[in-house]
């Protein structure tokens, strides 16, 4: 099994480095366009393999696509932060612009490979690297939810003074502020979450889920990196070892919550094929008017893009 990593920052290197101490392929590769840096990680991970003790292979190359041949999983992290003074739609067309070329291009060396994104903003950059691979939807994903539900679950678990370990819980909607996490399916070793903490409490901690992103940035003046690209890392994890995973995961929808042709972080089952099913849970009328008002704002950005294409 092969997989490659495209951009090799802190979210990218950080990705490679977990899906290559885990252990489950053969082949990794990490590409860059910035001469030296992804070899250099490369050769730095691969020489924790007598430390960490694996086998994969870990091969760094500088813009070098024939290297991604026959990749059975691509993550794409490229792209750009939000500066100050950038727009969204200046984020948007620069990060959309990065996208459509690297997808062009990794699908030229592998043509059936199944894609995660993780590039910002991430439902709308899926959505660019969908249009652009012209792969089936359930090749197309993207990495949010998982990621958003893990700061829910670390919040929780400060608060209640357990282990992570036993908390489950799900996150839906858009990758931002209209995320919406659900109360009502999270539960620490299958007791209610609202059993066991105050709705003000809770509520709180929901409130710094949705901020949890610019929490960081504020902390360290850049975007986070460890739970990106561990979070990415597990997808590809549940894809090439077939695991039928359920993760709340960016996908195309077509019909699901009645909303159509948008990608938005719905929870997955993720196996060889990449998304095996879309796992409808039964929202109530509170939870489908959070769902929906995080729709339409990932619909707006969506309307974004479009408008940028058909100008081009």
């Amino acid at each position: 099994m092969k997989v490659t990593v495209i951009g090799a920052g802190n979210v990218g290197a950080t990705c490679a480095d977990v899906i290559a101490r885990k252990d489950f392929v053969h082949e990794l590769v990490l590409l860059d366009i910035k001469q030296g840096i992804a070899e250099g990680k490369a050769l730095d991970i691969w020489q924790t393999s007598p430390i960490n003790i694996f086998n994969t292979r870990v091969k760094g190359v500088t813009n070098d696509y024939q290297a991604t041949s026959n990749s059975d999983v691509v993550v794409i992290t490229s792209g750009l932060p939000r500066k100050p003074g950038m727009s969204r739609d200046d984020l948007i067309a620069t990060n959309a612009g990065i996208v459509k070329s690297v997808t062009e291009r990794v699908i030229q060396h592998s043509p059936d490979t199944i894609i995660i994104v993780v590039s910002n903003p991430l439902d709308v950059m899926t959505y660019c690297a969908y249009l652009t691979s012209k792969l089936p939807p359930n090749k197309v994903f993207g990495m949010a939810g998982i990621l958003d539900t893990a700061r829910y679950k670390a919040f929780l678990a400060e608060a209640l003074d357990c282990s992570p370990k036993d908390i489950q819980a799900v996150i839906m909607g858009g990758h931002g502020d209209t995320m919406v996490p659900l109360p009502r399916y999270t539960t620490v070793s299958g007791i209610p979450v609202t059993d066991l903490l105050a709705k003000e409490k809770l509520d709180s901690i929901i409130d710094r889920t949705k901020k949890g992103g610019g929490e960081l940035v504020n902390l360290m003046g850049t975007s986070a990196w460890y739970a990106p690209g561990a979070a990415a890392a597990q997808m590809v994890e549940a894809v090439i070892k077939d695991e039928m995973r359920i993760y709340p995961c960016c996908a195309w929808l077509q019909g699901e919550y009645g909303l159509n042709e948008i990608y938005l972080g719905v929870p997955v089952k993720l196996g060889r094929n990449g998304i095996e099913q879309i796992i409808t849970l039964q929202l109530n009328a509170d939870e489908m008017t959070l769902l929906n008002a995080s729709a339409t704002a990932v619909k707006e950005v969506m309307a974004v893009l479009d408008g940028m294409q058909k100008v081009a």
